[in-house]
């Protein structure tokens, strides 16, 4: 049963704070609040950063005599103390995971309750020093610091068990051929008494007993239940997402009112999951066996108070990624609703699934760190859509200076990523050993092994490069672009009401740069708004430059198909609040000109050509590589036409030859002579093959 409130808030002081939590305290006065929700989404605490405290009143039935009774808090941002009828619970600690408290004994002593909850979420003032692990709601370029996630965001549940009571849970697919799935489940277990219980497992035709003798106390309890020719879980692009429901009862002995024994569920759990493989081998991944070129997006929250999305806009990113032709999305720096992880699956939509860790913390973290690891594994383990763990994005921060990972800086010792970073994949392979895992994000080659792990590269954005660099960096070191994590570049949404137009050119950029993300400096340099004599002209710049920077990138990184990159994910797919960021799509989900060129860019068989050079010197002769990149999984054959045009004429090129099935084939070469005095190029080129078509198109100013 849900609580149905209503609840009140407060401000926390010292004074309220000594009889606040009293039964018959006098909260009439307070301010409503929304449960689940935020407390600045309530017009009262709009600006609140200090803690708060909850109350509610809610009524149970007379208790059973051998039943226990739960409090469970499915997710509180971000610490909480929690007192029930006067008396003291316990605290909790971390935004996504729930917290049970047993309150057996007071639904023994009435049926009328009083909750009170003290909760803060404190501002993290030195973002290089964060205490909270709450990620991207208190740490992220494109969502406003000055907002507090703080609340109870998740529903209040109050719940019975028999005896015997599950107080974890976890299901995973550890393995899974044509032949056989295998699923390891956890469950640690609560009970007052030692006895013997059964654990009855059901999934597809499978019905699985184990019988488990328990001390009093807590329990670990773990067993395997082998699937026999299992219908396995494919990503869209590879296959269909059969999904089966895994249920467990705890099954202890009772006697009936007649005195007959029988058989008693005591409690249960039930997970939706699916069959599948996981491996990867230098950043190429293969699921079921069969490899596959990652394309992908970052997702940031789906709003900067996530509790207030609705299921309609979660589920439509993901409806989104897919109609781009990407395959995963990385859920950057914060852990989702559960409606993202179900969608997914349903789906098939690949999820490399970060943990809430971004840049520098205290080393005060570290033990929470590594339980909180071990809880988002119990939470998202059984989704057959998460493929990859990542335990901490940038921990040596990043230099917005350059468009790379510093080699210098990555060969530095920093206790983030040397300490940990090793306790967080630790406390994750642990618990989960059927799938990759990431110690970190964003981390150069660094001495000894010069190994590093997937990259964030700005060219185009960051430094003074601009986007074909990338070509001339993977080619100087091949590992660098094994995997590229995060690039791209900002632009302006078509919804800018939030920048104020009519004040253009004198905008208010400190607080565009403050509030809305926006990175002045570099925005200033790439597209400089003095160069524009209208908002609208400016506004239609960026975005333009950003379609372009993200087309360049994507297909350089294409036509290094597993040689040697494995995938890529932009940065990033859609805003949580109205911002001038890197999203292809708006705050308002209405798509930049950047979602189309990642749409053409990722189309499962395209045709592509070199970076035209920039600013190429005339008399000077260019050679442009031409490449068909395809993800079919059936070789083929095609015709490549090209043609360039420039202010000296139009010349034509026509090849034709073999498709490779997932593989990159080079056709041709465009051999150019920059004429002198200027003016346009464009190259555009056509492939027409068995049932397909592709063009591409290349635009230059000479």
């Amino acid at each position: 049963m849900q609580l149905p409130g209503p609840w009140r808030a407060h401000v926390a002081d010292d004074d309220l704070r000594r009889v606040y939590a009293e039964p018959d305290f006098d909260d009439d006065d307070w301010h409503e609040v929304p449960v689940p929700g935020h407390w600045q989404s309530s017009e009262a605490f709009r600006d609140n950063q200090d803690p708060l405290f909850y109350r509610t009143g809610f009524s149970t039935h007379p208790a059973e005599d051998d039943q226990r009774y739960w409090l469970r808090f499915a997710g509180i941002f971000y610490d909480a103390d929690v007192f029930l009828d006067g008396g003291y619970l316990g605290a909790t600690s971390g935004y996504f995971f729930p917290h049970a408290f047993e309150i057996t004994d007071q639904v023994h002593s009435q049926t009328e309750h009083e909750l009170a909850i003290e909760i803060g979420c404190h501002k993290q003032r030195d973002l290089q020093q964060k205490r909270n692990l709450t990620g991207a709601f208190q740490h992220s370029s494109h969502l406003d610091l000055n907002k507090n996630p703080g609340g109870i965001w998740r529903p209040v549940t109050f719940e019975k068990t028999g005896p015997v009571a599950i107080r974890f849970f976890r299901v995973i697919c550890t393995d899974c051929t044509e032949r056989e799935a295998t699923l390891s489940i956890r469950a640690v277990v609560d009970t007052a008494i030692a006895r013997e219980v059964r654990f009855q497992t059901s999934v597809v035709d499978v019905n699985h007993e184990l019988v488990q003798p328990l001390a009093a106390g807590e329990n670990r309890v773990e067993w395997t239940v082998t699937v026999d020719n299992p219908e396995r879980w494919w990503p869209h692009s590879l296959g269909a997402q059969p999904l089966h429901d895994v249920e467990v009862g705890l099954v202890i002995d009772a006697t009936s009112n007649d005195g007959v024994p029988s058989d008693r569920v005591s409690d249960s759990r039930s997970v939706r999951t699916g069959f599948r493989s996981v491996s990867v081998d230098d950043w190429v991944h293969r699921i079921n066996g069969e490899r596959l070129f990652l394309k992908g997006a970052n997702l940031g929250p789906t709003r900067t108070f996530i509790a207030d999305a609705s299921v309609e806009e979660i589920v439509g990113d993901l409806h989104a990624a897919k109609e781009a032709g990407l395959d995963f999305f990385r859920v950057h720096t914060h852990i989702s609703r559960p409606e993202l992880y179900e969608a997914a699956d349903e789906l098939g939509i690949l999820l490399w699934q970060d943990f809430p860790m971004h840049q520098g913390y205290d080393r005060s973290v570290r033990g929470q760190a590594g339980s909180q690891a071990r809880e988002m594994v119990d939470l998202l383990g059984h989704h057959p859509s998460i493929f990859t763990w990542c335990g901490h994005n940038e921990p040596d921060g990043r230099d917005d200076s350059v468009p790379a990972p510093s080699l210098v800086k990555s060969n530095r010792p920093g206790w983030n990523r040397t300490v940990l970073d090793r306790t967080i994949k630790r406390a994750i392979g642990k618990n989960d050993p059927s799938r990759p895992i990431i110690a970190h994000s964003g981390v150069a080659p660094h001495l000894p092994r010069l190994d590093g792990t997937d990259s964030h590269l700005w060219f185009g954005w960051h430094g003074q490069g601009n986007a074909a660099d990338l070509a001339e960096a993977a080619a100087r070191m091949p590992r660098l672009v094994r995997f590229v994590s995060e690039f791209g570049a900002q632009s302006v949404p078509l919804d800018a009401e939030f920048c104020s137009p009519a004040q253009w050119p004198r905008l208010d950029w400190d607080t565009l740069e403050r509030h809305h993300g926006l990175s002045r400096d570099v925005l200033a340099r790439r597209v400089p708004p003095s160069m524009f004599e209208t908002f609208d002209e400016w506004a239609e710049a960026t975005r333009r430059y950003q379609a372009s920077v993200v087309k360049i990138q994507i297909e350089t990184l294409r036509r290094l198909k597993y040689r040697p990159t494995g995938g890529f994910s932009v940065h990033h797919l859609a805003d949580g609040q109205p911002a001038i960021s890197t999203s292809l799509l708006g705050h308002d989900r209405r798509p930049k000109p950047a979602f189309a060129a990642v749409t053409d860019a990722c189309r499962p068989v395209i045709v592509t050509a070199d970076p035209i050079p920039y600013a190429p010197l005339p008399g000077s002769v260019v050679h442009l590589g031409v490449h068909v990149v395809s993800d079919l999984r059936n070789d083929g054959t095609g015709v490549v036409h090209a043609t360039l045009t420039d202010p000296t004429g139009t010349r034509e090129w026509h090849w034709e030859g073999d498709i490779g099935a997932d593989a990159v084939t080079r056709v041709g070469e465009v051999v150019w002579t920059v004429p002198s005095g200027g003016g346009e190029v464009t190259l555009d080129l056509e492939l027409i093959g068995d049932g397909l078509t592709a063009t591409n198109r290349y635009v230059a100013t000479l």
